[in-house]
């Protein structure tokens, strides 16, 4: 089975991450794709809404498309999540799976900040939304540059693999989107009514 793995905060989620989801599940041929709502994250220093109303709000707003699904999986640890120790978990789920962590650009050039990063490499594939019109040759150098021998790890079709995908980012993001709650603003654009509805119900970002 070919499975994308998408982590991130989703705070809240927002047409932008759908949009993406739909275009590597289009793209990959991907089965299935799991959101997984951060728990405690490292690179993040505050984190204004719970665990629960971001899982809730995720299961909200995929609900339409059948190939999308949730895991509380970083959710349930305690302390830090780290993306390595979530995929080594996930491969027991999935051991013999194509695994697909989708993540874009900036996270990828990134990536040589994250905890034991050439791990990563090791436990999945890595497909990268390339926005508005980044060409995988003028991010090359810098990549090998930051990743190093991550990149030249042996391949299969279940790891190793990196993968680039066009995609037409969404001008939004959630930060936009807590700040414009904030200040009684239309989001109509940016996130779907369901979820509205459940941020008014909640009093989130208020």
């Amino acid at each position: 089975m070919r499975i994308g793995l998408f982590g991130g905060t989703f705070d809240p989620i927002h047409q932008g991450h759908v949009s993406m989801a739909k275009a590597f599940a289009d793209e990959l041929q991907l089965q299935q794709v799991v959101f997984i709502p951060t728990g405690e994250s490292y690179h993040k220093t505050s984190q204004p809404t719970s665990a629960e109303h971001r899982l809730n709000m995720v299961e909200i707003a995929i609900a339409a498309d059948e190939r999308f699904a949730v895991s509380d999986v970083d959710m349930v640890r305690k302390g830090a999540t780290y993306t390595v120790d979530t995929l080594q978990i996930l491969r027991q789920y999935f051991p013999q799976d194509e695994l697909w962590w989708l993540m874009g650009m900036d996270s990828l050039l990134q990536m040589h900040t994250w905890h034991r990063y050439a791990d990563i490499f090791k436990l999945t594939n890595i497909a990268v939304a390339a926005r508005n019109g980044e060409k995988i040759q003028q991010v090359a150098p810098k990549m090998h540059q930051l990743l190093g021998d991550a990149l030249s790890a042996p391949r299969s079709s279940s790891a190793g693999q990196l993968r680039l995908l066009q995609w037409q980012a969404e001008d939004v993001s959630s930060t936009q989107i807590r700040d414009a709650i904030g200040h009684h603003q239309a989001i109509d654009a940016w996130v779907g009514q369901p979820v509205q509805n459940y941020i008014r119900t909640h009093g989130l970002y208020r």
